[in-house]
């Protein structure tokens, strides 16, 4: 029996507001322990529960967890390193002191994602998927305010610029690959694939940050393993709302579903601003407008 054709859109949105839930627990925890090891914390605390999600899928479906092929494992292999690779190189355009046009290259993902995407899987890349892409990252970068044309980033320099072009490359390449993963393990059933690709990817990164961590920053293991309380829960919200990606990406292109993700975007924006009492920007207002019909450009295919 196929999944109904709208399924993948309800894990992308329900992914998206898991991704924002443990951003803010990763944010409580960067004053404690650095923005580095809050980073990790996802990973390390993530891996339990994702074994914890492929035992109870296999019984659920009745279906067992299929043995991975050197196809699938290369797939989980780069798309694991690369997805590491992306953020350290992240903390590093940000620490070149110039946050906003690491943050504005950055939101090229999306678009990179189309071109990676035909090329290595063959995902369609349509006229109106790229305009949908284009249209929805235009929109995020002016919610965030990080356009290459927004004031005070005047200071910024050429190997920040470098930076946050290359993660949001690797970023690209990481997303491409997980959805090239689950399709290559393959199956009866895309639920126990997509699960245990979460467990091989997070085998593969908790191996290697914890074997970093005691070579290189032996205090920085102690300060993660001080917070275990605030790390478990971002680790269960980051495991689950990878899960949900990886749903998402067993059913459709790497690109749709990263378009209508951007939709989170949307909500953190207006939740800060009933927070803080804020009033919206014209051009923040714009913004929204702009994420919205790239949202249902990709919805709808263009």
């Amino acid at each position: 029996m196929n999944p109904p054709s709208w399924l993948w859109a309800a894990f992308t949105l329900a992914a998206a507001a898991g991704q924002a839930l443990r951003n803010a627990a990763q944010h409580d925890l960067t004053p404690r322990i650095g923005s580095a090891n809050a980073t990790f914390v996802r990973f390390l605390f993530g891996f339990p529960f994702a074994l914890g999600f492929l035992a109870i899928a296999v019984p659920a479906t009745g279906v067992a967890a299929p043995a991975p092929s050197p196809t699938a494992w290369t797939y989980i292999a780069f798309a694991s390193v690369t997805q590491v690779l992306a953020t350290a190189l992240m903390l590093q355009a940000i620490r070149e002191n110039s946050f906003v046009v690491a943050t504005a290259l950055a939101k090229t993902e999306a678009l990179q994602i189309v071109g990676f995407g035909l090329a290595f899987l063959g995902d369609p890349a349509t006229p109106g998927l790229i305009l949908a892409v284009a249209v929805a990252t235009v929109g995020v970068a002016l919610l965030s305010g990080a356009t290459p044309f927004a004031r005070g980033d005047a200071g910024s320099t050429r190997r920040s610029a470098v930076y946050g072009l290359a993660s949001a490359s690797a970023f690209a390449l990481s997303t491409v690959a997980y959805r090239g993963g689950v399709l290559a393990l393959g199956g009866p059933s895309f639920i126990v694939a997509a699960a245990e690709e979460l467990v091989l990817a997070l085998t593969l990164q908790t191996t290697a940050i914890v074997l970093w961590l005691t070579l290189f920053d032996r205090a920085g293991l102690r300060a993660i393993a001080r917070e275990w309380r605030v790390s478990l829960a971002a680790g269960f919200i980051g495991a689950l709302s990878t899960l949900l990606w990886f749903l998402a990406f067993a059913l459709e292109s790497a690109a749709r579903v990263r378009t209508l993700g951007l939709a989170e975007v949307v909500v953190a924006q207006i939740l800060t601003h009933r927070v803080f009492a804020q009033r919206t920007t014209a051009h923040e207002m714009f913004g929204i407008v702009l994420v919205l019909a790239g949202v249902a450009l990709a919805l709808n295919r263009g």
